[in-house]
């Protein structure tokens, strides 16, 4: 195989193509990553390219030869790059898989954010036939676009693809810090702007982790996977007949409860919890059709996905980033 990797600094992109280079079982498989913002360095089986996705003539370059494409590259709450990288960058590499002599197969990382997650209420598992339901804001609207245009290639041009459609990706100490009353907090809700600075300043201090309530005053349920299980999904992908045109929910077997985090971390490391009310609401993504097609199963969940990120120690250079807003 020869891959083609977009965003391939990301959280994502950065993993699947450790994962690559480090497997014995995949050592004649080829990476080229396409870089626009961020590079890395080339290595044995790694070839870098630099550019911008929505040149045409930058991504017919990046695809020459090229077998398989695994898309994570996305523009998060940056509405200035959002038909750029999510309209005209999706087309130009559409247009170069589907006129290539050497493609067979390309792989886009979806996001939950397409169904709206926690901003609507889901009173039934969501499964891979939930209606689009974007929530405001860019990004969310980038993930419906991605997904309308990926199933309207599989309609005129008959495309082999699949979507692997991932709520919030954790990895190292990220979820320890999706709980910080700082400004330090990873994504949302920033719980800061919820409380005030000054309870905020004092559950900073005492370690307090907030348990997030719906408008019904019930604990929250939310969707997570780990990016070594998305990772471990996209392997399969790559060359499973039953992926091609589908769409899977890559997934914790059981989404997040914000009252098991609270009780877990008070029981091992005694710390306490504060409830807040927000506006957001249960959601439980269905993973069984990953199971049943691909074969895949995660290896995440809620005890090791909090055991990790409090374990995880961060060295002098690797400091937490928050590349883009959202």
């Amino acid at each position: 195989m020869h891959i083609l990797v977009t965003g391939a600094t990301g959280k994502v992109g950065a993993q699947f193509i450790r994962r690559i280079l480090e497997s014995d079982d995949l050592r004649d498989t080829k990476i080229r990553a396409l870089c626009h913002n961020r590079s890395m360095e080339a290595r044995e089986g790694l070839e870098i390219v630099r550019g911008n996705i929505s040149d045409r003539a930058v991504v017919r370059g990046a695809m020459k030869g090229i077998s398989h494409v695994l898309h994570c590259a996305t523009c998060k709450e940056t509405a200035d790059d959002l038909i750029d990288v999510t309209v005209k960058g999706l087309f130009w590499l559409l247009e170069e898989c589907r006129t290539s002599p050497s493609f067979q197969n390309i792989i886009l990382i979806g996001g939950d954010a397409a169904l709206g997650h926690f901003f609507y209420p889901h009173p039934v598992p969501v499964t891979e036939q939930q209606n689009y339901s974007a929530y405001p804001g860019c990004y969310a609207l980038s993930k419906v676009l991605e997904e309308v245009m990926f199933e309207q290639y599989y309609v005129q041009y008959d495309l082999t693809g699949c979507c692997l459609r991932a709520p919030w990706i954790m990895e190292k100490d990220d979820f320890k810090y999706t709980l910080s009353f700082g400004d330090d907090v990873f994504g949302g809700p920033r719980w800061r702007e919820l409380v005030g600075a000054d309870r905020a300043d004092e559950y900073a201090r005492s370690g307090t982790v907030p348990l997030m309530l719906d408008p019904r005053g019930n604990p929250v349920k939310r969707n997570f996977v780990h990016v070594n299980d998305l990772v471990d999904a996209i392997l399969l992908a790559l060359e499973c007949s039953a992926a091609r045109q589908q769409t899977f929910n890559i997934c914790m077997d059981e989404p997040v409860d914000y009252q098991k985090v609270a009780d877990y971390l008070r029981e091992t490391r005694g710390l306490p919890a504060v409830e807040i009310k927000t506006p957001y609401f249960s959601t439980w993504l269905d993973n069984a059709k990953a199971k049943f097609l691909l074969g895949w199963r995660p290896r995440y969940e809620l005890q090791r996905l909090i055991d990790e990120a409090w374990a995880y120690q961060r060295g002098a250079d690797d400091p937490r980033r928050i590349w883009y807003p959202g």
